[in-house]
Protein backbone atom coordinates (compact mmCIF):
# COMPACT_ATOMS: atom_id res chain seq x y z
CA UNK A 1 0.00 0.00 0.00
CA UNK A 2 0.89 3.51 -0.58
CA UNK A 3 2.26 5.64 2.45
CA UNK A 4 -0.17 7.90 1.51
CA UNK A 5 -2.68 5.96 1.84
CA UNK A 6 -2.06 4.60 4.96
CA UNK A 7 -1.71 7.43 6.32
CA UNK A 8 -5.29 8.61 5.76
CA UNK A 9 -5.96 5.07 7.18
CA UNK A 10 -4.01 5.61 10.12
CA UNK A 11 -5.81 9.25 10.44
CA UNK A 12 -9.32 8.49 10.14
CA UNK A 13 -8.88 5.34 12.53
CA UNK A 14 -7.84 7.63 14.89
CA UNK A 15 -10.24 10.79 14.43
CA UNK A 16 -13.16 7.83 14.52
CA UNK A 17 -12.26 6.21 17.58
CA UNK A 18 -11.99 10.01 19.81
CA UNK A 19 -15.48 10.59 17.90
CA UNK A 20 -16.61 7.65 19.77
CA UNK A 21 -15.21 7.84 23.05
CA UNK A 22 -16.90 11.36 23.68
CA UNK A 23 -20.24 10.78 21.84
CA UNK A 24 -20.93 7.00 23.02
CA UNK A 25 -21.71 9.16 26.73
CA UNK A 26 -25.17 9.63 28.19
CA UNK A 27 -26.60 13.22 27.73
CA UNK A 28 -25.96 13.52 31.51
CA UNK A 29 -22.46 12.95 31.32
CA UNK A 30 -21.96 14.50 28.25
CA UNK A 31 -23.60 17.54 29.80
CA UNK A 32 -21.62 17.55 33.08
CA UNK A 33 -18.39 16.94 30.99
CA UNK A 34 -19.42 19.88 28.32
CA UNK A 35 -18.85 17.57 25.57
CA UNK A 36 -19.34 18.79 21.71
CA UNK A 37 -18.58 17.18 18.65
CA UNK A 38 -18.90 18.29 15.22
CA UNK A 39 -17.68 16.87 12.01
CA UNK A 40 -15.99 19.41 9.73
CA UNK A 41 -14.03 18.76 6.69
CA UNK A 42 -13.74 14.80 6.91
CA UNK A 43 -12.18 15.49 10.36
CA UNK A 44 -13.55 16.09 13.85
CA UNK A 45 -13.31 19.06 16.13
CA UNK A 46 -13.92 17.74 19.99
CA UNK A 47 -14.64 19.54 22.71
CA UNK A 48 -15.02 19.01 26.60
CA UNK A 49 -15.22 22.04 28.02
CA UNK A 50 -14.79 20.86 31.90
CA UNK A 51 -11.87 18.65 31.57
CA UNK A 52 -9.42 19.69 33.69
CA UNK A 53 -6.47 17.30 31.84
CA UNK A 54 -6.16 19.04 28.51
CA UNK A 55 -6.09 16.40 26.22
CA UNK A 56 -9.81 15.58 25.54
CA UNK A 57 -10.36 18.71 23.47
CA UNK A 58 -8.45 17.90 20.03
CA UNK A 59 -9.25 18.33 16.65
CA UNK A 60 -7.42 15.95 13.63
CA UNK A 61 -8.48 13.42 10.97
CA UNK A 62 -8.05 16.66 8.14
CA UNK A 63 -6.86 16.67 4.65
CA UNK A 64 -8.22 14.08 3.16
CA UNK A 65 -11.71 14.17 1.85
CA UNK A 66 -10.98 18.08 1.54
CA UNK A 67 -7.49 20.35 1.64
CA UNK A 68 -6.14 21.56 4.94
CA UNK A 69 -7.03 25.45 4.55
CA UNK A 70 -7.21 28.69 6.60
CA UNK A 71 -11.10 28.50 5.59
CA UNK A 72 -10.93 24.77 7.25
CA UNK A 73 -8.81 25.75 10.97
CA UNK A 74 -11.41 28.73 10.88
CA UNK A 75 -14.05 26.39 11.06
CA UNK A 76 -12.49 24.45 13.52
CA UNK A 77 -11.00 27.11 15.90
CA UNK A 78 -15.10 28.67 15.50
CA UNK A 79 -16.03 25.35 17.13
CA UNK A 80 -14.09 25.30 20.64
CA UNK A 81 -14.64 29.32 20.40
CA UNK A 82 -18.54 28.51 20.00
CA UNK A 83 -18.54 26.13 22.71
CA UNK A 84 -16.23 28.41 25.17
CA UNK A 85 -13.39 25.85 25.18
CA UNK A 86 -10.76 26.46 27.56
CA UNK A 87 -7.89 25.24 24.85
CA UNK A 88 -7.85 22.78 22.23
CA UNK A 89 -4.82 20.52 20.41
CA UNK A 90 -4.88 20.41 16.63
CA UNK A 91 -3.06 17.75 14.53
CA UNK A 92 -2.38 17.20 11.17
CA UNK A 93 -0.53 15.15 9.53
CA UNK A 94 2.70 16.55 7.92
CA UNK A 95 1.78 15.09 4.21
CA UNK A 96 -1.49 17.12 4.43
CA UNK A 97 -0.01 20.33 5.96
CA UNK A 98 -0.52 23.45 3.48
CA UNK A 99 2.01 25.71 2.00
CA UNK A 100 0.26 28.12 3.86
CA UNK A 101 0.59 26.70 7.33
CA UNK A 102 2.90 29.16 8.99
CA UNK A 103 0.65 31.91 8.22
CA UNK A 104 -2.29 30.00 9.61
CA UNK A 105 -0.53 29.00 12.72
CA UNK A 106 0.19 32.67 12.99
CA UNK A 107 -3.43 34.23 12.35
CA UNK A 108 -5.14 31.74 14.84
CA UNK A 109 -1.75 31.76 17.54
CA UNK A 110 -1.25 28.24 17.11
CA UNK A 111 1.46 26.92 19.46
CA UNK A 112 3.93 23.80 18.80
CA UNK A 113 3.70 21.43 21.39
CA UNK A 114 4.89 17.93 22.22
CA UNK A 115 5.54 15.66 18.77
CA UNK A 116 3.56 12.15 18.44
CA UNK A 117 5.04 9.54 16.23
CA UNK A 118 2.52 7.41 14.50
CA UNK A 119 3.17 3.87 13.76
CA UNK A 120 1.67 1.54 11.58
CA UNK A 121 2.95 -2.55 10.87
CA UNK A 122 1.37 -4.86 7.85
CA UNK A 123 -0.30 -8.05 9.96
CA UNK A 124 2.50 -10.36 8.64
CA UNK A 125 5.40 -8.57 10.44
CA UNK A 126 3.80 -8.28 13.85
CA UNK A 127 5.51 -10.22 16.84
CA UNK A 128 2.90 -11.87 18.91
CA UNK A 129 4.31 -14.15 21.21
CA UNK A 130 5.40 -11.91 24.79
CA UNK A 131 5.81 -13.78 28.23
CA UNK A 132 4.18 -12.01 31.07
CA UNK A 133 2.64 -13.40 34.58
CA UNK A 134 -0.34 -11.67 34.57
CA UNK A 135 -3.66 -12.98 32.49
CA UNK A 136 -4.72 -11.21 29.21
CA UNK A 137 -7.68 -11.27 27.96
CA UNK A 138 -10.71 -9.46 26.53
CA UNK A 139 -12.91 -7.20 29.29
CA UNK A 140 -16.74 -8.28 29.09
CA UNK A 141 -19.34 -6.13 30.10
CA UNK A 142 -19.85 -6.90 33.11
CA UNK A 143 -16.21 -5.61 33.59
CA UNK A 144 -16.27 -2.35 31.68
CA UNK A 145 -16.50 0.19 34.51
CA UNK A 146 -13.70 -1.12 36.18
CA UNK A 147 -11.84 -0.69 32.79
CA UNK A 148 -12.92 2.48 32.43
CA UNK A 149 -11.65 3.20 36.11
CA UNK A 150 -8.31 1.52 35.77
CA UNK A 151 -7.34 2.51 31.97
CA UNK A 152 -7.99 6.66 33.94
CA UNK A 153 -5.92 6.18 36.56
CA UNK A 154 -3.14 4.48 34.74
CA UNK A 155 -2.93 7.91 33.34
CA UNK A 156 -3.10 9.54 36.74
CA UNK A 157 -6.84 11.08 34.82
CA UNK A 158 -9.79 11.82 37.40
CA UNK A 159 -12.71 9.26 37.12
CA UNK A 160 -15.67 11.59 37.82
CA UNK A 161 -17.69 11.79 34.58
CA UNK A 162 -14.40 10.26 32.51
CA UNK A 163 -15.09 6.81 33.43
CA UNK A 164 -18.59 6.60 32.83
CA UNK A 165 -17.88 7.95 28.84
CA UNK A 166 -15.35 5.14 28.42
CA UNK A 167 -17.38 2.56 29.44
CA UNK A 168 -20.68 3.44 27.59
CA UNK A 169 -17.72 3.70 24.37
CA UNK A 170 -16.96 -0.13 24.52
CA UNK A 171 -20.91 -0.62 23.52
CA UNK A 172 -19.67 0.48 20.01
CA UNK A 173 -19.39 -2.80 17.55
CA UNK A 174 -15.94 -1.08 16.43
CA UNK A 175 -13.81 -1.21 20.41
CA UNK A 176 -12.09 -4.69 21.66
CA UNK A 177 -11.37 -3.49 25.04
CA UNK A 178 -8.84 -6.03 26.58
CA UNK A 179 -6.79 -5.96 30.43
CA UNK A 180 -4.07 -7.64 32.35
CA UNK A 181 -5.48 -9.25 35.86
CA UNK A 182 -3.61 -10.19 38.59
CA UNK A 183 -5.88 -12.19 40.59
CA UNK A 184 -9.63 -10.95 40.38
CA UNK A 185 -7.73 -7.15 40.07
CA UNK A 186 -7.56 -5.17 36.67
CA UNK A 187 -3.98 -3.79 36.64
CA UNK A 188 -3.39 -2.46 33.42
CA UNK A 189 -5.90 -1.77 30.54
CA UNK A 190 -5.84 -1.31 26.62
CA UNK A 191 -8.55 -0.96 23.78
CA UNK A 192 -8.44 -2.04 19.53
CA UNK A 193 -10.59 0.25 17.77
CA UNK A 194 -11.39 -1.74 14.32
CA UNK A 195 -11.77 0.62 11.61
CA UNK A 196 -12.40 -0.97 8.06
CA UNK A 197 -8.69 -2.61 7.27
CA UNK A 198 -6.90 -1.33 10.17
CA UNK A 199 -7.11 -2.29 13.69
CA UNK A 200 -6.14 1.30 15.94
CA UNK A 201 -4.31 0.30 19.40
CA UNK A 202 -5.11 2.80 21.56
CA UNK A 203 -5.93 3.55 25.31
CA UNK A 204 -3.14 1.69 26.91
CA UNK A 205 -2.80 2.40 31.11
CA UNK A 206 -1.07 0.31 33.55
CA UNK A 207 -1.28 0.84 37.42
CA UNK A 208 2.20 2.16 39.12
CA UNK A 209 2.01 -0.81 41.10
CA UNK A 210 2.41 -2.75 38.17
CA UNK A 211 4.42 -1.13 35.55
CA UNK A 212 7.67 -3.30 34.13
CA UNK A 213 5.65 -6.48 33.98
CA UNK A 214 5.06 -6.64 30.58
CA UNK A 215 1.70 -6.16 30.45
CA UNK A 216 2.29 -3.09 28.13
CA UNK A 217 3.58 -5.61 25.44
CA UNK A 218 1.47 -8.15 26.13
CA UNK A 219 -1.52 -6.47 25.57
CA UNK A 220 -0.48 -5.11 22.31
CA UNK A 221 0.44 -8.61 21.33
CA UNK A 222 -3.17 -9.34 22.28
CA UNK A 223 -5.21 -6.66 20.02
CA UNK A 224 -2.97 -7.08 17.26
CA UNK A 225 -3.96 -10.90 17.13
CA UNK A 226 -7.58 -9.62 17.24
CA UNK A 227 -7.18 -7.46 14.79
CA UNK A 228 -6.19 -10.25 12.16
CA UNK A 229 -9.10 -12.64 13.46
CA UNK A 230 -11.11 -9.24 12.41
CA UNK A 231 -9.95 -9.45 9.25
CA UNK A 232 -7.29 -6.31 9.12
CA UNK A 233 -4.55 -5.76 7.18
CA UNK A 234 -2.97 -3.02 9.35
CA UNK A 235 -2.50 -1.97 12.86
CA UNK A 236 -1.51 1.12 13.84
CA UNK A 237 -1.12 3.48 17.03
CA UNK A 238 0.31 6.51 17.69
CA UNK A 239 2.91 8.03 21.36
CA UNK A 240 4.52 10.94 22.36
CA UNK A 241 8.07 11.24 21.03
CA UNK A 242 10.67 11.47 23.74
CA UNK A 243 12.49 14.41 24.75
CA UNK A 244 16.25 14.52 23.72
CA UNK A 245 18.19 12.10 25.99
CA UNK A 246 14.32 10.31 27.11
CA UNK A 247 13.02 7.25 26.85
CA UNK A 248 9.28 6.63 26.08
CA UNK A 249 8.44 2.66 27.18
CA UNK A 250 5.30 3.11 25.08
CA UNK A 251 7.09 3.82 21.77
CA UNK A 252 9.58 1.23 22.99
CA UNK A 253 7.25 -2.13 23.33
CA UNK A 254 5.32 -0.81 20.02
CA UNK A 255 8.71 -1.16 18.07
CA UNK A 256 9.61 -4.55 19.93
CA UNK A 257 6.13 -5.68 18.53
CA UNK A 258 6.75 -4.69 15.15
CA UNK A 259 5.26 -1.51 14.85
CA UNK A 260 7.54 1.02 12.94
CA UNK A 261 7.35 4.77 13.07
CA UNK A 262 5.43 5.83 10.06
CA UNK A 263 5.28 9.92 11.06
CA UNK A 264 6.12 12.48 13.23
CA UNK A 265 2.97 14.51 13.89
CA UNK A 266 3.09 18.13 15.42
CA UNK A 267 0.73 18.84 17.87
CA UNK A 268 -0.82 22.20 18.29
CA UNK A 269 -2.08 23.93 20.57
CA UNK A 270 -5.05 26.74 20.50
CA UNK A 271 -6.16 28.89 23.21
CA UNK A 272 -8.76 31.08 23.31
CA UNK A 273 -6.72 34.30 25.15
CA UNK A 274 -6.80 37.69 22.62
CA UNK A 275 -8.45 35.24 19.95
CA UNK A 276 -12.16 36.95 20.35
Amino acid sequence: MLTDQLVALAEGAEAEFMYRYETSADPVTMGALGIAAERIGGGVALSMRHDVTGYWSKALGFGFAEPVTADLIERVVEHYRGENSPGATIQIAPAVQPADWDEICAHHDLRPGTPWIKLASGVDDLTLSVDTTLRIGPVGPDSVQEWATATLCGFGMPVDGLADMLAASTSHQGFRPFAAWDGDQIVATANLFIHGEVGSLNTTATLPSHRNRGAQSALIAARAGAAIEAGCRWVVAETGKPGAGESNPSLTNLMRCGLRPLYERQNWAWSPVDQA
